[in-house]
């Protein structure tokens, strides 16, 4: 009988997912991500991918990343170019590639002047590699295994999808288990306008599926219902597992797979392949499996103690018998992770531990250090002295090169063994908390550092430094602002010897925006922290604190602080000072978007996120692109800001500050367009549900676009209650620069209920609150309220909303202008119709234009009502089979379930207008019906 076929050797199963990456190959310049657990055939589709005629005008790289990668930033896409033959001439700007390629080297120009900002020369480096790509013909690029790369390769992966050039196509695959946040590329991705784009997501196969493929693996023409339900049954389906099931069948009799035992599966399979080895073809395997890595002939002979003489025949043995793989550059290991952990699983405890110690010896001498690979054998091998040695310096490696996650992971991982000494506790543990306070991963540190307040190894100064970065942490979590600050508290009490560390804690204390402690509270630490400033000599310390307190007193109106921001310098040599200016920049851009100083913001903000760049600090990079979320809603940038805002939200979700406030643009954007579900549902996530721990000046504008929700929706009592309960906070809080869209919106609804009187003491309050504050947005909002507090009384109005508009233009307001400017006509219908319906008519387009469709339907149907003929619509543009706006706007309510009443509330159109534009919208988008669309 001839002998099972180690693989299939027709592809089973894939066919729709083989033709979505030809297409995306096709459509150059293109992105695809392959998707799906460990064995389940990410690999095999490649292959197979690679094999189709329509790939051969490719030039094909192939990058791995390895499970025990070194902290070395970007090796799997350089391993990749190693191969590669450009064309043309090259600009100075890829010399930066020279000593990264040797095997380039004599096609590439000489190095440039290495820049002294890090970040220029990352910038450098990815622009060199996107330049080499695009001097190579039609490349595709392909970078297996991507939930193992280092940081530094997920972002130039990204920065190759974000803007590929016109002839490269990227192609990578991962598991989403095994990924950072279960994002291959540690952020949200969406291809950009012009990239094809594709995500294939591998399932297991069924039922039926496993009996063709293994029918093809044993090259018969079918198996039985039985054999396949059986096999599906041992295997889950998942391809990579169902060949090694047949593969480990006897050769006799294949087909009795009880003969096979379960559950372990694999490891039985590679079991019965490594009985047929010879003694020293086994140790060679078991070296494999325990180094974890392709290594070379050499080490896996002395990890295997295996004599140097022997050790060829012997991988020539694990190679034939399908055992080992070759990896290319004489490099051997396993053809799956699940092949080698059943390997490793076949061994014994102390088999394991000897082979993990020849593995540490062996490489002990290797240079540069693979201190990762250390690590994981001190571990293992149970040697706590090198793994602390060793996981330390990987941990403190994978810092240096931008890789905090990995970072975390390991400072955690030491943190966990019991047999530590104090001084190791005390050092591991601040550590873990510095760089957990910078990251993003929220709750794997908090958990070890609440465990480690509990240690009674840890030293107080110690424990006072992890409870004050526990605080950091909490502070920026939903439902922890309260527990944070006391936990801060806590901290600044046990850090006496430590009155720098201290000092940040009190300044943290004194951002005023943090939860409902009134304004006093927090000016009572800000006065503290600026008296230490004053006499600090540290410029570390004096920026990390002036980070907090600039913000801080800018985001109150503090006039004097806008003299103080020349303090801060552009930038600085070392990467401590450059993350203290980072934030600093970004916090002060924060602070003056709040308050109203947007250019300012914007020029901060670019500062600051540039000052991010390589400098580890992804937290203070999530708070700079929220702000610039937020600048961009305030601007009417408004274009592309809904996926804009999705993908961020998506990606920072567990972050408090980011999330309540992206969360707050997106609600706003909806409330404009009319989408009264989701934006009641964005808008509970602004901080509104729970002042106490919220971001305060982001849950007053949470109030206030609650209380524009139930204005627009006829419900002015509903309205008021939310005006109430934001200004109740407000008053609490006491920092009435912040009420820059609560006002107008609380005045507007408390006019509407009769609440006029109401209305006036606000007026007062906001003017008496503002007097002596520089708050650019507040002052608008208190023109804004005067001339709505007279026309609710009925008196002259078009003079103070003319002057609103006219302050609201000056910031860039552009929604709220246009907002003004639709009261200005209303104003108008009553003495001069007709000039009153012209520019209802042209505020309608800036809404539209806006997309703002809810405001401008609004405007429309002022128009209609206002029984005045208004200009033929002919000679506007047709939009034949495309959808027109008000399509657009159907088709987009239809999508989320609304019914045809619904959708002409939302739109002022009458059921039976909705109707007819129902029925274009799915004629020209093709679908019979509703569900069909919503599909």
């Amino acid at each position: 009988m001839t002998p099972p076929r180690t693989s299939s050797p027709v592809l089973v199963g894939r066919g729709d997912e083989l033709a979505a990456l030809l297409r995306a190959v096709a459509g150059q310049p293109s992105v695809a991500l392959v998707v799906g657990e460990a064995g389940v055939g990410k690999s095999r589709l490649v292959r197979e991918l690679l094999r189709r005629p329509e790939v051969a005008p490719l030039r094909v790289l192939t990058g791995f990343c390895q499970p025990l990668r070194e902290p070395f930033p970007y090796g799997a896409v350089l391993d990749a170019l190693r191969t590669l033959h450009v064309r043309g001439p090259l600009s100075p700007v890829t010399g930066v590639l020279r000593p990264l390629l040797p095997e380039l080297a004599d096609r590439l120009p000489e190095p440039p002047r290495r820049p002294e900002d890090p970040r220029h020369e990352r910038h450098h480096l990815f622009r060199a590699v996107r330049e080499l790509l695009s001097a190579a013909g039609p490349v595709l690029l392909v970078v297996e295994d991507l939930h193992w790369a280092d940081d530094g390769c997920r972002h130039l992966l990204r920065f190759l999808m974000s803007d590929p050039p016109p002839n490269l196509t990227v192609l990578v695959t991962y598991r989403r288990e095994d990924a950072p946040g279960g994002m291959a590329l540690g952020t949200a991705y969406r291809p950009p306008a012009g990239v094809t784009g594709v995500v294939v997501e591998l399932t297991p196969l069924d039922r039926a599926q496993v009996g063709d493929l293994t029918a093809a693996i044993l090259g018969v023409d079918a198996v039985s219902a039985e054999f396949a339900a059986r096999l599906h049954e041992r295997t889950a389906g998942i391809p990579f597992v169902v060949e090694e099931m047949l593969r480990a069948l006897p050769e006799a009799d294949w087909r009795l797979l009880d003969d096979v035992e379960v559950p372990a599966l694999l490891r039985d399979a590679m079991a019965e392949r490594l009985d047929r080895l010879p003694t020293t073809g086994r140790r060679i395997a078991h070296a494999a499996a325990v180094l974890g890595v392709p290594a070379s002939e050499d080490l896996l002979a002395r990890v295997g103690a295996v004599e140097p003489e022997r050790a060829r025949t012997a991988l020539t043995h694990a190679l034939h018998s399908g055992v080992l793989h070759e990896h290319g550059e004489m490099r051997y290991g396993f053809r799956h992770a699940l092949a080698q952990q059943a390997v490793y699983d076949t061994l014994t405890g102390p088999e394991r531990q000897r082979l993990h110690e020849r593995a540490l010896d062996a490489l002990e001498d290797v240079v540069p250090r693979p201190v990762m690979q250390l690590a994981e054998h001190s571990r293992r091998a149970g040697r706590p002295a090198d793994w602390l040695r060793n996981g330390e310096a990987a941990a403190d490696r994978a810092l240096e090169v931008g890789d905090p996650s990995t970072a975390t992971h390991l400072y955690r991982r030491l943190l966990d063994e019991a047999t530590l000494q104090p001084s190791d506790v005390d050092r591991l543990a601040v550590k873990l908390g510095q760089v957990a306070r910078g990251g993003i991963d929220q709750h794997d540190p908090r958990t070890t550092l609440e465990r480690l307040l509990d240690d009674r190894r840890l030293s107080r100064p110690a424990r006072g430094e992890v409870r004050l970065n526990l605080g950091f942490l909490l502070i920026r979590q939903f439902e922890s602002v309260v527990q944070a600050r006391l936990q801060i508290e806590l901290a600044v009490e046990e850090l006496t010897d430590r009155p720098d560390l201290a000092m940040r804690g009190r300044a943290v204390l004194g951002q005023p925006f943090i939860g409902a402690t009134p304004l006093a509270e927090h000016l009572r630490w800000m006065r503290v922290v600026d008296s230490f400033i004053e006499g600090c000599d540290d410029p570390a310390v004096r920026y990390s604190l002036l980070a907090n307190e600039l913000g801080s007193r800018l985001s109150i109106g503090d006039r004097s602080v806008l003299r103080e921001l020349d303090r801060l310098p552009a930038s600085a040599d070392d990467v401590e000072t450059r993350r203290h200016l980072a934030r600093a920049n970004c916090n002060v851009a924060d602070a003056c978007m709040l308050v109203g100083h947007f250019d300012l913001a914007r020029d901060f903000l670019d500062k600051g996120l540039r000052l991010t760049v390589g400098a580890g600090v992804p937290f203070t990079a999530s708070t700079g692109q929220s702000t610039q979320i937020h600048l961009d809603w305030y601007s009417g940038n408004w274009g592309s800001l809904v996926p804009r805002a999705g993908r961020l939200l998506e990606e920072y979700r567990e972050l408090l500050p980011v999330a309540s406030e992206i969360s707050l643009v997106l609600g706003c954007l909806a409330v404009a367009r009319g989408d009264w579900d989701e934006a009641e549902r964005h808008l509970a996530e602004s901080g509104v549900r729970s002042v106490e721990n919220s971001i305060t000046p982001v849950a007053l504008s949470g109030f206030a676009a609650l209380t524009r929700l139930w204005l627009e929706r006829g419900d002015p009592a509903r309205a008021c209650a939310e005006a109430d309960r934001g200004l109740d906070l407000l008053r609490r809080k006491g920092v009435w620069a912040w009420a820059g869209e609560l006002a107008p919106s609380a005045v507007d609804a408390y006019c509407a209920s009769g609440r006029v009187e109401d209305a006036t003491k606000l007026v007062e309050e906001l003017s008496a609150g503002i007097a002596d504050r520089d708050a650019p947005l507040a002052v608008v909002a208190l023109k804004v309220c005067r001339a709505l507090l007279a026309v609710a009384r009925e008196e002259e109005a078009v003079f103070p909303l003319q002057e609103a508009r006219r302050a609201a233009d000056e910031l860039g307001l552009a929604y709220y202008s246009a907002v003004l400017s639709e009261r200005i006509a209303l104003c108008g219908l009553a003495s001069g119709p007709e000039a009153a319906v012209a520019a209802l008519g042209e505020v309608a387009d800036r809404f539209d234009a806006l997309g703002a469709s809810r405001d401008a339907a609004r405007c429309r149907h002022l128009v209609r009502g206002a029984g005045v003929a208004t200009p033929s619509r002919r000679g506007r543009r047709g939009y034949g089979n495309a959808l027109s706006p008000r399509e657009q706007d159907v088709a987009r309510l239809l999508a989320q379930g609304h019914t045809n009443r619904e959708i002409a509330e939302v739109l002022f159109l009458s059921p039976r207008t909705v109707e007819q534009h129902v029925a274009r919208v799915l004629r020209k988008l093709g679908v019979t019906s509703r569900t069909e669309l919503v599909t």
